[in-house]
Order: structure tokens, then sequence, then C-alpha cells
């Protein structure tokens, strides 16, 4: 007789997973793929998970470092993160076709830098060096119009800059406490830098880090569901062990999960990145149901009802791309 599975707890916060800006590029794709026809190139991966560039290439998408990388006469599409302005640019002299799938809350940061710029103003982004949204953001000005602040560290570390104009940006997918930290430390070095007129951390990873907040405390270990170069669900893990579950680990599918660190566990919280969908998060319950006796509970601290429009190209009646 088989001994009885040792029961656990999983708490599942909510919201979680796919945002509205990741829901829109990933859609960019497959339309462009069922207008244009096979193959659609894409501009480094649409969104930071392995899963969906996968799901994406098996229908026809090929994703490519730079655009050299494109043949003549079939669409491109730009990845989520935003690209700098040489890249639209380098399309349109090569007379490529191209859908620029930016998240319109990455495209708002872009257009706030420009205004900055117009006023005047010199430019303190906060976000992570190498990160394909900050190359986007500094990519829309010329060089030297934009600094890069990573940590309250930095703010002390940067020059002088009496008398000069400065506002700061930053990047869609920070965490809101760091972030909150840098900027009060810049208010409080440069007293009339200008802020942002909304904030720039995007709704859903402030939502998604408010409701780890709310189940980490509770939990005796934390599973992320996303990806090692996924800057949202980086910082989801870094939330919950500021919460005190020192067990918060980052997993790209079920195949990746240590149940070693698990075994003493009665309680499981589970989330995705903004990035990730649904159905590994189902996967990662379905591992969990095969080992123990699992009961489920979904703690929600938002309700999401967040869509952007599709390129209009992609409503028009011409089926050719270039």
């Amino acid at each position: 007789m088989n001994a009885p599975l040792q029961k656990i707890e999983i708490v599942l916060a909510a919201p979680r997973g796919f945002c509205a800006g990741v829901d829109r590029a990933i859609q960019i794709v497959e339309r462009a793929i069922a207008k244009y026809g096979a193959p659609v190139y894409v501009r480094h991966e649409i969104v930071h998970n392995r899963f969906v560039v996968d799901s994406l290439a098996a229908k026809g998408a090929v994703f490519v470092d730079e655009l050299d990388q494109v043949p003549p006469g079939v669409p491109v599409v730009f990845s989520a993160h935003g690209v700098p302005k040489s890249v639209p640019l380098a399309a349109q002299a090569r007379e490529l076709f191209y859908l620029d799938a930016t998240c319109p809350l990455v495209s708002k940061v872009h257009r706030e830098a420009e205004r900055h710029h117009r006023e005047g103003h010199h430019i303190l982004l906060i976000g992570h060096a190498g990160h394909p949204e900050v190359i986007g953001t500094m990519g829309q000005l010329p060089d030297g119009a934009v600094t890069l602040v990573e940590t309250v560290a930095d703010v002390a570390a940067l020059p002088d800059m009496t008398g000069r104009k400065l506002a700061f940006i930053t990047q869609t997918t920070l965490s809101v406490d760091d972030t909150a930290e840098i900027i009060a430390a810049l208010q409080a070095r440069f007293p009339s830098i200008e802020a942002p007129r909304k904030e720039d951390i995007c709704y859903a990873t402030t939502n998604r880090q408010a409701a780890v907040k709310a189940i980490a405390a509770e939990c005796d270990a934390l599973l992320v569901i996303g990806a090692p170069n996924s800057s949202n669900s980086l910082r989801l893990v870094e939330v919950g062990k500021r919460l005190g579950c020192t067990t918060a680990l980052l997993v790209q599918r079920a195949a990746d999960i240590d149940w070693n660190k698990l075994e003493h566990c009665r309680s499981v919280g589970i989330t995705a990145g903004a990035s990730a969908p649904e159905v590994l998060v189902e996967e990662v319950i379905d591992a969990f149901r095969q080992r123990f006796e699992v009961s489920l509970r979904e703690v929600t601290t938002a309700t999401e009802a967040v869509q952007f429009k599709l390129p209009a190209a992609l409503d028009q009646p011409s089926a050719k791309a270039g």
C-alpha cells in the first residue's frame, strides 16, 4: 500500500503572469504571421520567456539579434522592450516593413525623455545597465543626454550638477521599494529635480509585487515562474525574500524545480512574471500534484482590465508586407 502523500497548500498570487503589453506583443507576432505568412522576423526575444519564444518560432517567427539578419521583403517586429531610434531608421533605410511591439507604457517613458530633453533637462534614468528597455530608452536621445543610475550609491557618486536642469525617469519593471529609495536619494541631493508626471513603473509590475507582498510572509517558499533575463520576474524573487520568504526561487518550467528545497514546506506561494503564460503555472501545479496532496488558495490584491490596441497595419486589408 502506498504511503499517503504529504499535504501542501499552494497559495496563488493574483494578479500574475501576462500583462497587457506582453499580450499585445505576442498578438502582433501571431497576427503578422496570419496576415503576411511565415516567416515573420522578430528583432530580439519578443518578450523574455523561452516558452513563448519557442511557441512563436513553431508558428513561423524567426528571432534575430540585429536587422542585418533580416532578408528583404519580409516583415520584422520590434520587441516589447522598445528599441533605440537608430533601429527603425535602419529599417527604413533598407525599406523593411516593420511593426513596433514596444509596450505603450515603455513608449510613454520614451516620450517623457524626449520632452525633458526639449525642455533642456539632463535626464537621470533609474534602471539596470544592459537591459533592452534601458538601451531603448537611452537610445531615444543623443549620447550624453541621459545618465544611468542603478543604486543609491550611484546617486552619491554623481558629479556636482549645480545650476543644471535635471529630471528623472525609470525603467518600467523595477522594484517599487528599491526605486523609491533611489528617488528619495535623488530628491535629497537635487531638490529641484523634476519627477515624472505619472509613475513610470508600470501597473503590472506594481500589482505583481503587491500580490507577492500579500502572500510571502505566510509561505514557507515562493516560486516565481519566469526567465532569468526577465527584470520583473527577478524583482518578484527579491520582493519575496525581503518579506521574509528566504526560499524564493525563480523557475522557468516545472522541470527546473529543486524539490529538495521544498521537502519540508507546508505552504508554497506561486506567482509568474509578466511575460510568463498561465499554462506554465498550471504545469507547475500539476507537478506538485504528482508529489503532494495539494490544496489551492488564491489571494487577489487587484483586478486588471488593461488592453492596448494593435498597430493599425494589422487591420488593413493589404496582404503584402513590403
